[in-house]
């Protein structure tokens, strides 16, 4: 009984230790270095099992393999015998199952973990975390495009796990997010020291088209094109220069985004602290036109103040050109201050106003009554424009284009490009507006009445006879004597018993020259007549009859 025990003991003993000295295949296990050659190294796994392990497997990135024998490490067991009797082992792999397991520690506690860049292949890089190898992205290398990685490669440095799939091999990992850390505290202490209103100085890292990113310590400060001068400023680098040191003042600090904003020209004088004094309005300076738009130009007076000439103050008769007709860009100018607007940092100019008004002009040379000649520059339903002296137009309207006929008519016999003749009859400078008119030149009327004057008595000869009245001639000038102004006797005032032919004197009421028209009254002439009479022969109170009067005076004048 005692012996059948101490064999059982002795068989228990036995399974337990080669279960103890044998290796599990598939698992990590230690071994002794017995011997390097050949460029491997020879190891003892222990029960009776050696494999053999290339040395660069034992080398980190860049450097050679540090190992002798007598040294105990760790490899993997991929299969206990190979064709040569030999364990097939692998330093790689167990370094790359215990670096798992140290990465997916720190993933879960959102560590960083230390690596190597070791190669570039598509889109990123490759890197050594301690037996692992994780992808770097190209995006992920640092906070800026980086060129050239050379200086990176090799480097043990710090890299934060963005994703990990042991299953599937894959480690994801960023060192921008390192990066990002440790500016965001350097930003963060730098900031603490910084107060809007203070002078620091920076270096110029970045020049965009909207202003420059300033270095000011760690921290980045934009100066934007608005605050570099007072001045308009068309591209930023016409003030500063990469890597070039400037002082500039922290115009604003936004303690969230930290986000800074400074300012160069807030170091300089404002040009507008002296503009009231030096541009008094009605006063005429010469500048430079810097920018022109739709609605006008800009010119700048000095440096910093410049003012707007709107499309309506630039000429006198080009209303509907585009300002880049009148004025080009760096083009001195005259120009007038029309109005000072300090609170919205505005100057509005005239450039028309440093000329005299045209039409001011044209009425001193030519006043009403003066002929001119022009072009027809237009025809329109209601009339011709003519073109005058100093680039102004007048206009004939249809009541002035003829004295016969109609004017509608009359203007079918004029075609653009036709030179005129026509008189001036109004100039109205407020409103830039010259009347004219053709038919003016046409002084048949005042030669045929010259001498004729209200009051007078003529000798007409009836053209016409109508119902209510009669048309006569009086020296080639017609006139018209209404039913009403043919008799003083309202029985007489026939039309009828007028004809054609017959000579009539008639007294003028009225001598119009601008309608060519006599006032002519039979009517008129009688009751001068009569009066006349009375004064001469005798009166009501002298108990005379009418008939006797009239009687009287027509032997008088026999």
């Amino acid at each position: 009984m005692a012996q059948n025990a101490t064999m059982e003991d002795f068989e228990a003993l036995l399974d337990e230790s080669f279960e103890i000295d044998t290796p599990t295949e598939g698992s990590v296990v230690k071994g002794k270095v017995i011997a390097v050659e050949a460029g491997q190294a020879i190891i003892d796994v222990g029960y009776k099992m050696e494999g053999r392990v290339d040395l660069k497997e034992f080398a980190e990135p860049g450097e050679e393999a540090d190992i002798h024998p007598g040294d105990e490490v760790e490899v993997y067991l991929r299969a206990a015998e190979n064709a040569r009797g030999e364990a097939v082992i692998s330093r790689e792999m167990a370094r790359r199952e215990a670096a798992w397991d140290r990465l997916e520690k720190a993933y879960a506690d959102e560590n960083r973990v230390e690596g190597a860049i070791f190669g570039r292949v598509k889109g990123g890089f490759t890197v050594d975390l301690g037996g692992a190898v994780a992808f770097l992205p190209g995006s992920q290398v640092d906070v800026r495009p980086v060129r050239d990685a050379g200086p990176l490669m090799g480097l043990k440095q710090p890299f934060q796990i963005l994703k990990m799939d042991r299953r599937r091999g894959n480690i994801v990992v960023s060192r921008r997010a390192i990066l990002e850390e440790s500016r965001a505290e350097q930003r963060a202490e730098v900031i603490a020291n910084l107060a809007e209103g203070q002078n620091v100085d920076g270096v110029v890292k970045n020049i965009t088209e909207y202003g420059a990113f300033v270095d000011l310590g760690g921290v980045d400060g934009l100066l934007h094109v608005t605050d570099m001068a007072w001045r308009r400023v068309n591209h930023p680098s016409e003030i500063v220069n990469i890597g070039e040191t400037i002082k500039v003042q922290v115009i604003k600090i936004n303690k969230e985004t930290h986000r800074i904003s400074l300012g160069l020209k807030q170091l300089q004088e404002d040009p507008w602290d002296f503009v009231q004094g030096k541009y008094p309005l009605g006063s005429v300076h010469t500048g430079r036109v810097t920018n022109i738009t739709d609605y006008g130009a800009f010119v700048e007076l000095e440096p910093g103040v410049e003012g707007l000439v709107h499309v309506s103050e630039m000429s006198w008769t080009k209303k509907n050109v585009h300002p880049g007709k009148i004025v080009s860009t760096s083009q001195e100018v005259e120009v007038m201050v029309l109005e000072v607007d300090m609170q919205k940092r505005r100057v509005s100019l005239g450039l028309k106003q440093t000329q005299r008004n045209p039409w001011e002009v044209f009425q001193e040379q030519f006043p009403v009554g003066t002929p001119v000649e022009g072009e027809v520059k237009n025809i329109t339903e209601f009339g011709l424009f003519v073109g005058l002296e100093g680039d102004i137009d007048g206009m004939v309207h249809l009541s002035d284009i003829t004295w016969e006929g109609r004017g509608e008519d009359a203007i079918g016999d004029f075609r653009k490009g036709d030179v005129v003749q026509a008189v001036v009859t109004e100039v109205d400078p407020e409103k830039e507006r010259i009347s004219l008119s053709i038919k003016a030149l046409d002084n048949s009327f005042s030669e045929a009445v010259g001498g004729v004057k209200r009051g007078s008595i003529v000798t007409v000869e009836v053209t016409k006879i109508e119902d209510g009245g009669i048309e006569v001639e009086y020296e080639g000038a017609k006139s018209f004597i209404r039913r009403s102004d043919l008799s003083r006797d309202r029985a007489e005032q026939r039309p009828e018993r007028f004809g054609v032919g017959d000579k009539i004197d008639a007294r003028v009421t009225s001598v119009d020259p601008k309608t060519r028209r006599l006032g002519l009254s039979i009517k008129a002439r009688e009751i001068a007549e009569e009066k006349e009479a009375v004064q001469q022969y005798g009166s009501s109170d002298s108990g005379a009859s009418l008939g006797d009067i009239l009687g009287a005076a027509l032997k008088g004048d026999d």
